[in-house]
């Protein structure tokens, strides 16, 4: 089974919230991981996400390494973010 991982940075210029975060996350620049396997039998590539997880050790020091998070429940705190004045 072949896995890619794409690397993105998602910056939030408010304090937001995440499912499966102890709390609300600071404002700052966040490391996205999002792992996809290939999935086979198919005559064209087509991958299926497996995971989507966020790292927010670097603005809050006691906070877990890595949180596994749903893209939707990120998408909607970025949308959130942009809306607020």
């Amino acid at each position: 089974m072949t896995i890619r991982t794409t690397r993105t940075t998602v910056t939030f210029k408010h304090p937001f919230s995440l499912k499966g975060a102890d709390g609300p996350l600071p404002a700052g620049d966040y490391q996205v991981l999002t792992d996809e396997e290939l999935i086979d039998g198919l005559s064209f590539l087509a991958y299926r996400r497996v995971a989507t997880l966020i790292f927010p050790l670097a603005v809050r020091p006691n906070s877990p390494g890595m949180l596994t998070i749903d893209p939707q429940d990120l998408a909607a705190a970025q949308e959130r973010d942009h809306a607020a004045p």
